[in-house]
């Protein structure tokens, strides 16, 4: 079974300017996703799309390939991640003549993904016998405490609840993608356009090696656990 490791890394950033490859313990934020894929024993190449050149260069001196360049229309703020790992993956195919039997989506703003996360993600895709497998960590904010606002500007229950009161203690457990772990069948995504088909198997994550760097405040928290270590 072959793997590619995709790390997908456009050079516009709003929250965070060059946020990609900005400095995190001493080296570019991306290089830690690049390390994580390469110490994997599952991935077999570390592959980075990105439009941007300074990326692509830092990105090479990490140890990842860079074979092409994404076009610009796929790396804009709107731009949707299917289409930019089907771009990759029909790259390889039409110019290698073969796919890969997975693709595995790695976001360099997971920097605390490990290769230990990537492999055991492998071993539950094995054991499960799935078509993909997601990384998820325990919900920030349980669903049972969201609401909504009806068009009468009352508040309502976000979705149907147990009657009676419970304590947080007793909800049941909640989860939330954590985007630090994409990993499915390359013929799905690019047939069916999803990361997330029917046999899709939940890998959990705590909450440190879960941190998803988007914000200033994200990135200092980031450093902050660096300097505890």
């Amino acid at each position: 079974m072959s793997i590619l490791g995709l790390i997908t890394a456009r050079g516009g950033s709003k929250g965070i300017p060059r946020k990609n490859i900005v400095d995190l313990g001493g080296k570019p934020l991306i290089a830690w996703t690049i390390e994580a894929a390469q110490q994997s024993q599952s991935i077999d190449r570390v592959l980075v799309s990105t439009d941007d050149e300074e990326i692509a260069d830092v990105a090479r001196s990490s140890g990842a390939e860079v074979p092409f360049m994404r076009p610009e229309n796929l790396a804009r703020d709107g731009s949707a991640h299917i289409p930019v790992i089907q771009h990759a993956l029909q790259w390889i195919e039409q110019d290698e003549g073969a796919l890969p039997d997975f693709a595995c989506l790695l976001q360099p703003t997971s920097p605390f993904r490990t290769a230990r996360h990537i492999d055991a993600a492998v071993q539950l895709l094995h054991e499960k016998k799935a078509d993909a497998v997601v990384s998820i960590c325990e919900a920030e904010t349980h669903p049972f405490l969201t609401r909504k606002i009806d068009e009468e500007g009352r508040l309502q229950p976000f979705m149907s609840i147990p009657s009676g009161y419970l304590r947080r203690q007793d909800f049941p457990p909640a989860y939330e993608i954590n985007g630090a772990i994409y990993l499915c069948r390359s013929r799905i995504v690019l047939e069916r356009g999803t990361l997330l088909p029917e046999k899709t198997g939940a890998f959990v994550m705590d909450e440190k090696a879960s941190l998803d760097i988007d914000t200033p405040d994200d990135l200092e928290r980031a450093r902050s656990a660096l300097r505890v270590l």
